[in-house]
């Protein structure tokens, strides 16, 4: 049975799909946003996980959203409201040593100076270094990448960064090859000396990323993780009060004074192609909805793997589709304390500065190291690197008086464990190595634990359609960025199938709660239309 016609359906109401949405209905189109679970936001969503505690669900901080995107769409008129962390993170080394990352440049240089006076010296010269890169590339997350080999439009793109690039000194065009192609360990080696302080840069690294600082390529991951701004405050981070559902539940409400319709619990199963062309959808309960044009907020593999019929395209392209890497081996929990964790080398249980920072359980290099290479052998790495934000420290809305709630975020856990076993029968082993690393720096964290909410990359698959588990849609590597995102020749937000866009995480910029995607992807369809 078909039903309706719109101008363009979006396929999936993570936060990339209502940002398109968003910009679609300004552009006067009618759209439609269908959405498979009974909520909108996709993996940036806020649920209570027990009884009177209440968290981000899988994405949990808050500073790639792009200023423009929280301006465009009045997020704040809509409620939006971002803390940021007092302190930026709290890195555990010890029973007795610990290492802080402040706001401030020159606290921090202070703190690297009690480690290495060297390295308290190279300090600015690296952050100068990080700023330079950033601001080039700053500029390229709002412009449609140009497609290899494609037309005279193409050729402008291209031109123009070339131009831009080209006006940079031979120095910072160096930063730049650097940054892309050698390993985060490489660069860190040249500006410091002390384990400690590389490591606590080279965690951004293996964020989202199955690699270790050593592995070709991870030095722009961490480059990716800072990019980002919050509150005005460039390389900021901050907590969404409510959770990061208070993001995607603002955005709703701009979408719906748009015009813009929200179908939940419509699960896509099938983009509709006729005569080359995308025609509106097929949901899971066979109803057929029309449209002019369909955008999918899903990732690659997703989309052209399972809901395209492979007739639609290609061998070529299938071919890579089904080698477009997705694993980003992330472990997601949270947690519900009875108190606040009392870390051996900081004691205390009341809310204190580094509790309300990133604390990150990855002391060295050879931490970093191991946690991924023990992961390529048995699967899941026993001493995991852990992120762990306690966001009840900032937002008391989400715990009771005297209670708080944590997000752990961990690395590395490969979807696919050796010996064909599940994830569903090794979980909670999982999830018990992740408490342990916590533990081994804060030894009353085990028992404060009232409850755990746990999602193995199986489950980050299975509940937000993230294949792999992998939470950009698509690994971050130089094969798969900017041009080559999802893969050459449909760098443009367009893809095979006429009037089928991407508008999700696998297209440019890539990952993380930025709106980007789909930001340049409504760009795009409304050129078309």
């Amino acid at each position: 049975m078909a039903k309706g016609n719109h101008d363009v359906v979006i396929v999936g109401g993570g936060h990339n799909g209502l940002v398109c949405a968003c910009y679609l209905a300004k552009g006067g189109l009618d759209v439609l946003v269908l959405e498979r679970q009974d909520v909108v936001g996709g993996a940036a969503i806020t649920e209570e996980f027990h009884p009177g505690f209440r968290n981000s669900v899988a994405s949990y901080t808050v500073s790639l959203l792009h200023p423009k995107v929280i301006d465009d769409l009045h997020l704040a008129a809509h409620g939006l409201e971002v803390r940021l962390r007092p302190q930026s993170n709290f890195f555990p080394i010890s029973d007795t040593e610990s290492l802080a990352f402040h706001s401030d440049s020159a606290a921090t240089q202070r703190e690297f100076a009690r480690f290495s006076r060297a390295d308290a010296e190279a300090l600015p010269g690296y952050l100068d270094m990080l700023d330079g890169v950033v601001s080039f590339l700053r500029a390229e997350l709002l412009r449609t990448p140009p497609n290899v080999g494609g037309g005279f439009l193409d050729l402008v793109r291209a031109g123009g960064t070339a131009l831009r690039a080209g006006r940079l000194d031979t120095s910072r065009q160096r930063d730049i090859v650097d940054m892309f192609t050698k390993s985060a360990a490489a660069v860190l080696d040249a500006w410091f000396e002390n384990t400690h302080i590389k490591a606590a840069f080279a965690f951004d690294s293996v964020v989202g990323n199955y690699a270790a600082p050593s592995t070709p390529g991870s030095a722009y991951v961490l480059l990716h993780h800072v990019f980002g701004q919050a509150n005005g405050v460039d390389g900021a981070w901050g907590h969404a009060v409510g959770g990061m559902g208070a993001i995607t539940q603002a955005m709703r409400a701009e979408a719906e004074s748009l015009g813009v319709t929200i179908r939940t619990g419509a699960e896509v199963a099938e983009v509709l192609v006729e005569g080359g062309r995308a025609r509106g959808v097929r949901l899971a309960d066979g109803e057929q909805i029309r449209a002019g044009r369909v955008a999918a907020n899903v990732g690659p593999k997703l989309l052209f793997l399972k809901l395209l019929d492979g007739r639609h395209l290609d061998a070529e392209f299938l071919r890579r589709m089904r080698a477009f890497r997705t694993v980003s081996a992330s472990f997601r929990m949270n947690v519900a304390l009875a108190e606040l964790p009392d870390f051996t080398c900081r004691p205390g249980t009341e809310p204190a500065l580094h509790h309300q920072s990133g604390v990150v359980i990855g002391p060295s290099m050879d931490y970093l190291e191991r946690a991924y290479l023990d992961a390529r052998e048995h699967g899941f790495s026993r001493r995991p690197v852990v992120e762990m934000l306690m966001p009840s420290t900032l937002d008391d809305s989400l715990a009771p008086a005297g209670r708080h709630v944590a997000s752990l975020f961990c690395q590395h856990f490969d979807p696919d464990l050796p010996g064909g076993a599940s994830w569903d029968d090794r979980r909670e082993a999982a999830a018990d190595a992740v408490v342990d690393a916590v533990t081994a720096f804060a030894p009353n964290f085990r028992d404060a634990i009232i409850a755990r909410q746990v999602l193995s990359p199986l489950d980050l698959e299975r509940r937000f359609g993230l294949v792999g588990g992998d939470i950009f849609h698509g690994a971050l590597g130089l094969d798969q960025l900017w041009s080559n995102r999802p893969v050459m020749g449909y760098a443009d937000y367009r893809t095979p199938i006429r009037d089928l866009y991407l508008c999700g995480s696998g297209a440019h910029p890539g990952g993380g709660v930025t709106g980007l995607p789909g930001h340049n992807a409504a760009r795009e369809i409304l050129k078309d239309a």
